[in-house]
């Protein structure tokens, strides 16, 4: 690695933007490398894989740099540029009304602690049949989902943001946050447990 590609990765976020604040432009391209994928798959959850995503992406870094100024050193980059990516996923997803499949974690963690994972389609699951049910059982309840507590889900359990960063994101009180997400994963399971037999694989009890 060269020295001054090294220096670049050996500094915060908040240190590249503040070079990047005076028109460095390979400090910007390191924050699009640290960001491209954890800003993918927030955004593909958001609103299911495809061109758009990229096409959000793309903006949202062109929003970073073309208001590079507006950035204060008082707040994460992460949770600015998270902001930035939110707020364009929101205005696609009004466009086509589309959301992602997730299935729910149930293995009998706190309230606090379960969460949603999403599918890994490379894998080769037992049951197949049962989990494609449960795919798509859980497909139709997020589409019923308000937008606001998938919004909290998502980020919470896919990003593994913390509450505090989540309400900074999506700017509203961290009191809110929980309950929006408390709320979500029991509307999730409230359904997803008509589906529950003692007889299947991969089932834990409550």
């Amino acid at each position: 690695m060269a020295p001054e590609s090294k220096k670049y990765k050996d500094i915060t976020d908040e240190e590249l933007m503040a070079m990047v604040q005076q028109d460095d432009e390979m400090a910007f391209e390191e924050l699009v490398t640290r960001y491209q994928h954890p800003l993918t798959t927030f955004v593909s959850r958001f609103v299911r894989p495809g061109p758009h995503v990229e096409d959000i992406l793309q903006e949202a870094f062109i929003r970073v740099w073309r208001h590079r100024r507006r950035y204060k050193t008082v707040a994460k980059f992460s949770t600015w540029v998270f902001t930035i990516a939110g707020n364009l996923a929101k205005t696609e997803l009004r466009r086509l009304k589309i959301r992602r499949n997730v299935t729910i974690r149930t293995g009998g963690e706190s309230m606090e602690e379960e969460g949603v994972d999403v599918i890994d389609e490379h894998q080769d699951p037992e049951n197949d049949a049962e989990r494609e049910e449960i795919r798509r059982v859980v497909m139709e309840e997020m589409e019923k989902l308000p937008k606001a507590y998938r919004a909290a889900v998502i980020l919470r359990d896919i990003n593994d943001k913390t509450y505090d960063e989540i309400a900074e994101i999506l700017r509203v009180p961290v009191g809110t946050i929980k309950s929006r997400v408390n709320r979500g994963r029991t509307q999730l399971k409230k359904k997803l447990g008509k589906l529950r037999d003692p007889g299947q694989s991969g089932w834990e009890p409550d």
